[in-house]
């Protein structure tokens, strides 16, 4: 039976706060902080030692760990390339500067329009496996198994063994989780990062430990360099609790809190102050910016432009703005917009993949925080400690993700389902031992159960092709559960525990049911692309990332590989996407123009002049003309092309065929004064 005890007895804080005597050890045992009432009434029992393990625990949790494995990792070894990170991946295996920088090409011309610290293990995988799209994906499966091992240890330090065992089970077979072990994208070890920073709060806390509260500082620092300034969206949860329940006084609370809080400043924006130290001929020009400024990429670019839709312009920070990129990325983006309201998040596109288990979750915390309310828990109490976190967690993201555009990605929300399947658990064993209980709050488990299967089934409403047989299933089993409980509440019925444990398991089941089904959809090509940007289901697109190059690509590298020269550069184009082939198939050393959007300033005609003049270009790729007029006449890059069509002289030995053909211009020395 579940009752919230496991874990290391929690500090008081009275002797700390105070300076008293320690007291006597029956009265230190009295006066300890008590767990949430389980409910029917009973008296919660005292903390268990952290050494007490049941015999099921760990082959519970190896199986969770190794379905895990099975839904990240399986079929990798048909992992796709995801053109615009690969290529850069690729690079970054190239030289120490692409690689700490987050080079697009292995020239360094230009960076990614993100900090590339996301990137760095794979990267380090390259290095170790070879160039492979299997060799990209695999440190994102790692770190999703230690998303699933670590939420586990929280909760259960927190709550208990079952609801730690629930909430790595619920983590594990929701969508957007199974859709981030299987992608490249940066919520995998961004979530990892932001877990390891909530485990060093959370053992802080216990007995006011700065120095592991500025571990977890260096954690979200690190995080940082995954997601920029979404990093510090986990401070006010950390941050909340160790100010509420640290058992120490109010002084130094708040001043390790603001220790804490340089800490974190400083390792998140190191890399921005190497960047900004260093002279810019020496380091790759910042995507995403007009005036090359890191900090305008990581304040302006990829977090001011996320609110656009809300009246906030970053084109005065000196980063493209939103309005100037949306063509551009709009190409590029397999989902739209969603809007920006509280209603977005309860939408089928983002709930189908996180939110199967909201009614759960908010039962969890409203619950929780009631019983910590009702018995007036102490300030340090572990219990109203952890719904703190977890509730602050997921108020704070859940609001800055209505808000924030997402432009229709679905792996932003991993962080929302680490806060709700870790509420989730607790609020589903609490409901588990209040129905073995007896009572009026033996209902509480019936109704939860029926109100969340029936949003599952209302999710799949938008979805009726996509195995139609499970809200019918899911209800069925429902059903069965609720009669089985409903029976089990009278007396006279024979066997009554089995029929109640029997009714608990298959409750669990009919809610599970229905996300765990979207989840193993995933081992399909047709409903999951692994290496892709992880979506799962049947809103996913086939997506295909190749580093072949065609028979006319092949014949233009091995010319241009020939009449080189000694140049820095192979040639140049006019889009990441033209140089993305000869990067991933070859690592060919293209110079992109105009960054992901097509709007970057980069290079001016006066450096790219100068390219040429100092021989480090003598070759530029440009498609046909009509397309160069309607796709590039308002770019910066619109002059440099001009410049080139004018100056420069087409080579007939090499053409593409095709309707996408590709002019191949040779620009001497001598053109760049003409």
């Amino acid at each position: 039976m579940y009752t919230p005890t496991q874990g290391r007895p929690a500090s008081t804080g009275t002797a700390g706060a105070t300076g008293a005597k320690p007291l006597p050890r029956g009265a230190a045992a009295a006066a300890l902080p008590r767990p949430a009432d389980g409910g029917g009434g009973q008296s919660p029992k005292p903390w268990k030692p952290r050494t007490t393990q049941p015999r099921y625990e760990l082959p519970v949790l190896l199986l969770i760990a190794a379905t895990a494995a099975v839904l990240f990792t399986w079929g990798i070894d048909q992992s796709i390339y995801h053109v615009f990170y690969a290529s850069a991946v690729r690079s970054m295996t190239d030289n120490p500067v692409a690689f700490f920088y987050g080079s697009f090409d292995p020239g360094n011309s230009i960076t990614l329009d993100k900090l590339p610290g996301f990137m760095w293990p794979q990267a380090v995988s390259a290095m170790l496996f070879g160039f492979h799209g299997w060799s990209l994906v695999l440190p994102q499966g790692i770190e999703g198994i230690g998303c699933v091992l670590l939420l586990h240890l929280l909760v259960r330090r927190w709550a208990g063994v079952v609801p730690g065992l629930l909430a790595a089970a619920f983590l594990t077979l929701t969508p957007v989780t199974v859709g981030l072990g299987r992608s490249i994208v940066e919520d995998a070890p961004f979530v990892l990062l932001l877990l390891l920073a909530a485990e060093a709060t959370q053992r802080a806390v216990e007995r006011a430990r700065l120095r592991t509260l500025l571990l977890a500082a260096v954690w979200v620092g690190v995080a940082f360099q995954c997601k920029m300034v979404e990093a510090w969206a986990v401070l006010p949860a950390l941050g909340v609790t160790y100010l509420v329940a640290s058992p120490t006084t109010l002084r130094r609370r708040l001043g390790h809190v603001a220790l804490a809080g340089v800490v974190t400043l400083t390792v998140s924006l190191s890399w921005i102050a190497v960047a900004a130290v260093t002279p810019a001929q020496d380091r790759p020009y910042i995507d995403g910016t007009t005036n090359n400024s890191a900090l305008s990429m990581v304040v302006g670019y990829n977090f001011l432009n996320r609110f656009g839709t809300v009246g906030v312009d970053a084109a005065k920070t000196g980063s493209i703005s939103a309005v100037q990129g949306s063509a551009q990325t709009a190409a590029h983006t397999s989902h739209p917009a969603m809007g920006n309201s509280v209603l977005k998040m309860f939408s089928p596109g983002l709930a189908s993949q996180t939110g199967w288990l909201y009614p759960l979750a908010a039962l969890g915390l409203v619950w929780g925080l009631a019983v910590a309310w009702r018995r007036r828990a102490a300030r340090t109490d572990r219990v109203f400690a952890g719904y703190l976190m977890w509730g602050v967690w997921l108020a704070t993201f859940f609001t800055a993700f209505s808000f924030g555009s997402v432009t229709g990605h679905t792996y932003y929300m991993g962080v929302v389902a680490v806060a709700l399947c870790a509420l989730s658990g607790a609020g589903l064993a609490r409901c588990w031992q209040a129905c073995r209980s007896g009572g009026r709050r033996a209902w509480v488990l019936p109704a939860v159960t029926l109100v969340n299967v029936s949003w599952s089934a209302l999710l799949t409403l938008d979805y009726p092709r996509f195995l139609p047989w499970l809200a019918p299933t899911a209800i069925a089993l429902c059903v069965l559960a609720l009669a089985a409980l409903g029976a089990a509440r009278r007396p006279s019925v024979p066997h009554r525990p089995r029929i109640v444990a029997a009714g608990l398991v298959v409750g669990l089941l009919s809610i599970l049911l229905v996300p765990a089904a979207w989840s193993a959809s995933a081992l399909s090509p047709r409903y999951n692309t692994i290496g892709s940007m992880g979506r799962v289901g049947p809103t996913s697109r086939v997506e295909r990332g190749s580093a072949r190059l065609t028979s006319s690509q092949r014949q233009m590298l091995t010319y241009l590989e020939a009449h080189r020269g000694g140049a820095k550069y192979l040639a140049a184009v006019p889009s990441w996407n033209d140089a993305a082939a000869y990067i991933l198939s070859a690592n060919a050393s293209i110079l992109p123009m105009g960054g992901f959007t097509g709007q970057v300033p980069f290079p001016t005609l006066g450096q790219f002049r100068h390219l040429i003049g100092s021989g480090e270009l003598h070759y530029v790729i440009i498609r046909g003309s009509e397309l160069v007029a309607s796709r590039w006449a308002q770019s910066p890059t619109a002059p440099v092309l001009r410049w080139v069509q004018s100056h420069c002289a087409v080579v007939t030995d090499v053409r593409h065929s095709g309707a996408a053909s590709q002019a191949l211009y040779h620009c001497g020395v001598g053109s760049a004064s003409t």
